[in-house]
């Protein structure tokens, strides 16, 4: 994990996300991802689905996928309903020093308990997440 990564994001609605408070409570699933990446067309509907089920905060950082305007739009054509950030220029994925996409972290109290990348099935995350919550 970066030394100070960015913990207060703004979702592409201009909705305050404190990464921080979301963690404290509860493993919280953080999602790096792009519109333009055809593997995260794979492991989005998953994602949907865990931020769905409400068991464990998720939230999605859209990596250089357009206006905001042009998120929302995707969004809805693909039934996303999953809180998302939009980081235009790629600086909130390089500030975690993210490398490839998809990539997801899971923060517990504030610390990263876990860091992936590649397809990651449903059950794989629940696990995961699951695990870091008897941390």
């Amino acid at each position: 994990m970066p030394a100070n990564p960015q913990l207060q994001l703004i979702d592409y609605k201009g909705q305050n996300i404190n990464l921080a408070a979301m963690s404290q409570d509860k493993p919280t699933l953080v999602y790096f991802w792009g519109t333009w990446c055809p593997i995260c067309s794979i492991t989005s509907p998953a994602i949907n689905e865990l931020a769905n089920e409400n068991k464990y905060p998720v939230v999605s950082i859209a990596i250089k996928s357009g206006s905001d305007q042009e998120l929302h739009d995707y969004l809805n054509e693909q039934g996303y309903s999953f809180s998302t950030v939009n980081d235009q220029h790629g600086e909130i994925f390089s500030d975690w020093q993210g490398q490839v996409t998809p990539s997801y972290i899971i923060l517990k109290d504030n610390k990263m308990t876990q860091g992936l990348t590649g397809i990651q099935p449903l059950w794989s995350l629940k696990l995961r997440l699951w695990l870091s919550s008897m941390l």
